[in-house]
C-alpha cells in the first residue's frame, strides 16, 4: 500500500511541519523582505558574532547537540560552496552515544575543523602551508604551498585535513572565513535547519615565552566586523584554550587545545561515548614509506657495519663493497619517498619548517647523510661520520611517528624497531658479503630476540582485556595484529626466527653454502618490510566520533 494523505494521516502532518520549518536563510531573506533592521541584526546574532575577536579570543565552532537532527545539510552546504570533489568532505556527521541499560542515549555530532589554538597540522608541516590568522585565530591551509606529505593527517588527532588525490594537496575547513568577512556567515552555519551550529568567539590565553606580546588595554572599545583588530601573535606563542566544553568522546584535547564548544542540557559531555569506538579500522600501509623506512636503516646499517668490523677486511675491498651496497640502498629509499607525495616536484621545500617539523629535520640530515655516504664509499674515515649522519636521521624519522602522539608509535616502540632494523639489516649485509660470519650471527640473533620482544608487547593488552573492555588504542592495536593483521603477523614473527636466528649459526656451521648469506639477507629484508607494513597498519588512528575514517 502507498502511503498517502487519506490512509496515514501522520504524513499530513509531517508535511505540514516541514514546511512551516525554515532555514536561517529562509528568516534571514523573509526579514529582509520585510524591512525589518532589528530582525535582521538579531538574526546576525544568533550566527555569528558581530565584532571580531577581542585580544586574547578567536572565532570557534559552537554546536548544541540537543538540535542537531544528523540531516548532513551543513555538509551538503560545505561540499556545494567549496566545490569539493565526488568523495571529499571538510564536515561530517557522527554519532555519539551514552546513558545506561535503562536509559540509553545517543546523539548525532557534526564535527569540522576545530582551529585548535595550537594546531598539530600546523606545528608538523614540513612546507608551512598552514598559517593561524591572528586576528580570528582560523587556521588556514595555503593550497599553493602543499606538496602532499599528508604529515598534517598523521598529525591532526581528530581527522581533518583530507588528501585530494586528483590534486594531490590536503585541504580542510576555513570557516568560510571570506563570508566572515563580509559579515556573512559559514555555509554549515547558514544551512543547519536547526540552528545546531553557530560561531562564537572563546578565549585563548598566551602563555611561555610570548606573554608580552602585543594587545590593546582591555577596556579599548570593539571594530566593528569589517574592521581588524589590533592584535599581535608571534609565530611562536604558544595557546591555550577552555576545553571544559570539548566531547569527552573525542581524542584528548590537551594535546591541540581545539577551541570547539559543544553545548548540551540532556547529558553530561563526560558520560558520552563514540558509537563505533569498537570498530577496527587498519590503516592505510603507506608503501612508499613502507619501503624508504626499510632501505634508509639498511643503508645506515651498512656503514655502521663497515665501521665496526674494519679489522675482519684488512684490504678494504669488502668493505667498500657494503657501503656502496648501503649508499645505494638509501638513496634507493630517499627516492621512494617521493612517491608518497603529491607534488614531488615542490620537495625542495621540504626544509622550511626545521624549527617545528621533524619531517623538515629528517630530510635535512638525510641530505647530509646522503654526501657523506657518497664519500664515505672512497674514504674509509668517513664512514664513522656518515653512520652516525645516518642514525641522527633515523632519530628524526621515530620523532615524525612519536610527534603524532599515537599510543601505538611512541617512543620505546618506534625507536627500537627503526634502530633494530638498521642493525638487523647492515650486519645481514655484511654476513651476505662475507664479513665476519661468526661475529654477524650473533649480532643478528641478539637483535632478532630483542625485536621481537619489543614487537610481542603491542599484544600484550589482550592478556587483561575482555569483550566489555574499553577499546582503548593500545587494545585496538593488539586486537588488529591478532585479528585482520595476524596471518601476516605471525609469518613475520616466523620469518624473523628462521632467518635471523637459526639460518645465520647454521652458515657459520658449514651446514649451508655460503650463497645463502644472500639468502638470509633477503629473508630479513622481507620480514622487516612486512613489520613496517604492520607499523603503518595497525596503529589506531584518533578521529571525531561516528565518523568513517
Amino acid at each position: 500500500m502507498v502511503a498517502s494523505r487519506e490512509n496515514f494521516p501522520l504524513l499530513d502532518e509531517l508535511l505540514a511541519e516541514q514546511q512551516r520549518l525554515q532555514t536561517p536563510v529562509a528568516r534571514f531573506a523573509g526579514a529582509h523582505d520585510g524591512g525589518s533592521v532589528a530582525q535582521l541584526a538579531a538574526l546576525r546574532s544568533q550566527l555569528i558574532p558581530l565584532t571580531k575577536p577581542h585580544p586574547g579570543e578567536q572565532y570557534a565552532f559552537e554546536v548544541e547537540l540537543d538540535a542537531c537532527t544528523g540531516c548532513k545539510a551543513c555538509v551538503a552546504a560545505c561540499h556545494s560552496l567549496n566545490g569539493l570533489d565526488e568523495h571529499e568532505s571538510w564536515r561530517d556527521v557522527g554519532l555519539i552515544v551514552g546513558g545506561d541499560e535503562r536509559h540509553p542515549f545517543q546523539q548525532n555530532v557534526t564535527t569540522a575543523c576545530h582551529h585548535c589554538a595550537d594546531p598539530a597540522c600546523l606545528n608538523g608541516c614540513p612546507v608551512l602551508a598552514y598559517e593561524k590568522d591572528p586576528t580570528t585565530g582560523i587556521v588556514r591551509h595555503l593550497d599553493d604551498q602543499c606538496i602532499g606529505c599528508q604529515y598534517c593527517i598523521l598529525k591532526c588527532p581528530y581527522d581533518v585535513p583530507k588528501y585530494n588525490a586528483r590534486l594531490g594537496i590536503v585541504r580542510k575547513c576555513d570557516m568560510c572565513h571570506d563570508r566572515l568577512a563580509e559579515g556573512e556567515a559559514p555555509a554549515c552555519v547558514q544551512a543547519c535547519p536547526t540552528h545546531a551550529i553557530r560561531i562564537v568567539t572563546v578565549g585563548v590565553s598566551v602563555t611561555g615565552r610570548d606573554e608580552q606580546a602585543e594587545r590593546r588595554p582591555a577596556h579599548a572599545r570593539r571594530q566593528p566586523a569589517l574592521e581588524a583588530a589590533s592584535v599581535t601573535i608571534r609565530p611562536n606563542a604558544l595557546l591555550r584554550a577552555d576545553t571544559s566544553a570539548f566531547l569527552s568522546a573525542a581524542p584528548d584535547p590537551g594535546y591541540t587545545q581545539p577551541t570547539t564548544r559543544y553545548v548540551t542540557q540532556r547529558v553530561s559531555l563526560a558520560k558520552l561515548s563514540a558509537a563505533d569506538a569498537p570498530v577496527l579500522r587498519p590503516q592505510p600501509p603507506h608503501w612508499p614509506l613502507a619501503f624508504m623506512l626499510t632501505l634508509l636503516p639498511l643503508g645506515v646499517g651498512c656503514q655502521l657495519a663497515a665501521a665496526v668490523l674494519v679489522r675482519a677486511d684488512p684490504g678494504g675491498g669488502v668493505m667498500q663493497g657494503v657501503t656502496r651496497f648501503g649508499f645505494i640502498a638509501g638513496v634507493l629509499g630517499l627516492v621512494a619517498s617521493g612517491a608518497h607525495l603529491g607534488r614531488p616536484l615542490r620537495a625542495w621545500r621540504i626544509f622550511l619548517g626545521w624549527r617545528r617539523s621533524w619531517l623538515s629535520r629528517e630530510a635535512i640530515v638525510f641530505g647530509a647523510w646522503a654526501v657523506a655516504g657518497a664519500g664515505a664509499i672512497e674514504q674509509p674515515a668517513l664512514r664513522p661520520i656518515a653512520a652516525a649522519l645516518g642514525m641522527a636521521g633515523l632519530f628524526c624519522s621515530v620523532m615524525i611517528y612519536v610527534d603524532t602522539q599515537r599510543v601505538f608509535w611512541r617512543f620505546a616502540q618506534t625507536a627500537p624497531r627503526f634502530f633494530g632494523s638498521m642493525v638487523l639489516l647492515g650486519f645481514a649485509a655484511a654476513l651476505a658479503f662475507g664479513l665476519a660470519p661468526g661475529g654477524c650471527a650473533f649480532v643478528l640473533t641478539c637483535a632478532t630476540l630483542a625485536k621481537l620482544g619489543c614487537e610481542l608487547r603491542a599484544v600484550r593488552p589482550l592478556n587483561f582485556a575482555d569483550d566489555d573492555s574499553p577499546p582503548t588504542a593500545a587494545l585496538q592495536t593488539a586486537r588488529l595484529l591478532a585479528g585482520p593483521l595476524r596471518a601476516i603477523f605471525g609469518l613475520r614473527g616466523l620469518g624473523a626466527l628462521v632467518m635471523g636466528v637459526m639460518l645465520p649459526w647454521l652458515l657459520v656451521a658449514g651446514a649451508v653454502a655460503p650463497v645463502c648469506g644472500w639468502a638470509i639477507f633477503g629473508g630479513i629484508f622481507f620480514c622487516e618490510l612486512a613489520e613496517r607494513y604492520l607499523f603503518f597498519r595497525a596503529v589506531d588512528a584518533p578521529k571525531m566520533p561516528g565518523v568513517p575514517a
